[in-house]
């Protein structure tokens, strides 16, 4: 809950060990400059790209690809498959966001986030003096809010699928039943949970080896989830949302010190939206709109970057860097005071990613001096976990999905409903536990998003979709908090600004900035010391950060902008070497 500006820098202990065990694998992988000759090429396809975390979870969308499904029934199969295969992430005890572009050019966006339970309060985090509680809303069954995957991945089966349920869950149902052999990347994530999993009898049994963590070359059953998945693929929302899974994910809830009933799960809606759409540079942006803040903050500060030649300034010069940072710290600014559910709370999006207000933005800003964050407006409370995946997903005839969904902290509440073999999430973690405080990701935010039955809590992913002449261009999204708007934008500027090849945009190091804390974060090798100095004589205050993102990115046409396809490929995709599973495949 509550942290500090050092939060930010490194996260959760947990989280800043497993980074620190992936150091040695990222200085490998990541390019130690602006472009680099050396850079490895995409995945190359002339027919079907995806793009994700697991490579298990690749196979099965692929597969569903290649015998004619579209880029939804994909994203239905790879989704399920995650669901067994990135147990720290992927779910179907936790939700996310959808946007999906038709080759057609029918655009939407669906959202299943989770719900806060209808006894949950504004208070159920604090103490009798109004203290937050540490770990209260980040571990344990009081932390879970009401799982909306499996509704979200049925109103797109429903709206745009073009196979039967059981097809598209066929290859997680088989992951789960009969397993799959554990990778290096694999068992690495899995250790890191061991100490919380061991808290937990129903996590333990599945998530450790006879008390142990799992190893590289083992096999990991997960029977009791194998048997979830089937009972959904045969009934689908009735299966998960009324019926005995349901009842028995409330009373493990209830019985562990939460409030979920089965009434909650009977109340949840997937509701589809409107994304958020905005221009840049003759690129069309398609975005996620409120609940979530990445397409607000993406195409505020795109507005506002328009303004700029930032080619002309160069990649990562200190006056691009500048101006960068000034943009975004006034879109969160507005995402932290003024986002929030749009069925709770009035959005005024239209203004926040108006030209004409970021012209307004752009004129308080120095080409000379840093702007104080707290200058800019008071501060009222909430924060946003980090540990999210992302998927993305091109089929043949050019639909296009960009999926991004979370259980929040990594492995969620680090508890399992016993019999279900689903990790639940820990998204109540993602209201303002209390106005004023700010997060272990220094994010401060105003009342919108306090804690309300029935509410969706605020978010930062931002599953992206850009258009060019009113063609697909690039797909793409990202996990990682509130440096997932940050991530986005940043690859879109390498691509569209900077001219790089799709593997150059994703690898090289980045920088992050928000409203609060005042600090400008950068990976290692992201600025030279004369641009660190140079920033810091306009006032900046500097940083090192560990990573955060793992961009899944699909470009259309040619691996970069004025470059030539390769082989006549059509689909080029990039996965992030900052975490050492996942990639792209197609064919």
């Amino acid at each position: 809950m509550a942290g500090t500006a050092a939060d930010l820098n490194g996260g959760t202990k947990a989280m800043k060990a497993l980074r620190n065990g992936l150091s040695a694998l990222l200085s490998l992988a990541l390019v130690t400059g602006p472009l680099s000759a050396a850079a490895p090429q995409p995945e190359i396809a002339k027919n079907g790209m995806i793009v994700s975390a697991h490579r298990h979870a690749n196979a099965a969308g692929l597969d569903v690809l290649k015998r004619g499904g579209n880029a939804v029934d994909a994203a239905i199969a790879v989704a399920y498959a995650l669901a067994v295969t990135f147990p720290e992430a992927g779910n179907i005890g936790g939700g996310g966001f959808m946007t999906v572009r038709m080759a057609d050019g029918r655009t939407t966006f669906i959202d299943f986030r989770e719900t806060a339970p209808a006894a949950a309060t504004p208070t159920m985090f604090q103490d009798a003096r109004g203290n937050l509680i540490p770990e209260k809303s980040t571990r344990g069954h009081l932390s879970v809010g009401v799982p909306g995957t499996v509704a979200g991945l049925e109103l797109a089966l429903a709206k745009f699928g073009t196979r039967r349920r059981a097809e598209l869950m066929a290859p997680a149902i088989a992951l789960a039943s009969k397993g799959f052999v554990l990778d290096a990347g694999d068992a690495m994530f899995l250790a890191e949970g061991a100490v919380d999993f061991a808290k937990d009898a129903p996590s333990a049994a599945i998530f450790l080896n006879k008390g142990q963590p799992w190893k590289a070359g083992e096999r990991l059953v997960q029977a009791d989830l194998g048997r979830t998945l089937s009972a959904i693929a045969r009934g689908g929302n009735a299966a998960f949302y009324t019926g005995p899974l349901a009842s028995r994910i409330a009373a493990a809830n209830r019985a562990g010190g939460g409030v979920m009933t089965a009434a909650d799960f009977a109340r949840y809606k997937a509701v589809e939206r409107k994304p958020i759409e905005c221009d840049y540079r003759g690129y069309h942006v398609i975005s996620a709109p409120p609940p979530s803040s990445g397409g607000v903050v993406l195409c505020e500060t795109l507005n506002v970057l328009e303004g700029y030649d930032i080619a002309a300034m160069g990649w990562h010069s200190s006056s691009a860097v500048h101006v960068t940072t000034e943009a975004l710290r006034r879109a969160y600014r507005d995402r932290n005071l003024n986002l929030g559910d749009p069925d709770f709370v009035p959005v005024d999006t239209n203004r926040f990613t108006s030209k004409a207000y970021a012209q307004t933005l752009r004129a308080g800003i120095s080409m000379d001096k840093a702007t104080p964050s707290a200058s800019l407006m008071a501060p009222g409370a909430g924060k946003e976990g980090q540990s999210t995946t992302h998927f993305s997903v091109v089929d043949k005839a050019g639909n296009a999905v960009s999926l991004t969904y979370t259980l929040n902290d990594w492995f969620g509440a680090r508890v399992t409903a016993a019999g279900t073999g689903i990790l639940l999430n820990d998204e109540m973690d993602d209201f303002a536990a209390k106005p004023g405080q700010p997060n272990m990701y220094g994010l401060i935010e105003g009342p919108n998003n306090a804690v309300a039955p029935g509410k969706r809590p605020l978010s930062s992913m931002t599953p992206t979709i850009v258009t060019r002449d009113g063609k697909l261009f690039l797909v793409l999204g990202t996990p990682g908090g509130s440096h997932i708007p940050t991530g986005v934008l940043q690859v879109m500027v390498n691509v569209i600004d900077h001219k790089m090849g799709l593997t150059d945009a994703v690898n090289v190091p980045r920088i992050h900035a928000q409203w609060m804390p005042d600090v400008l974060y950068h990976e290692r090798d992201a600025l030279s010391a004369d641009t660190r100095a140079a920033l810091a004589a306009k006032g900046h205050r500097l940083e090192e950060m560990p990573y955060w993102n793992q961009i899944a990115a699909i470009l259309v046409g040619a691996p970069g902008l004025g470059a030539k396809p390769i082989d006549n490929a059509a689909l080029y995709g990039a996965n992030d070497p900052r975490l050492p599973t996942g990639g792209a495949l197609g064919y």
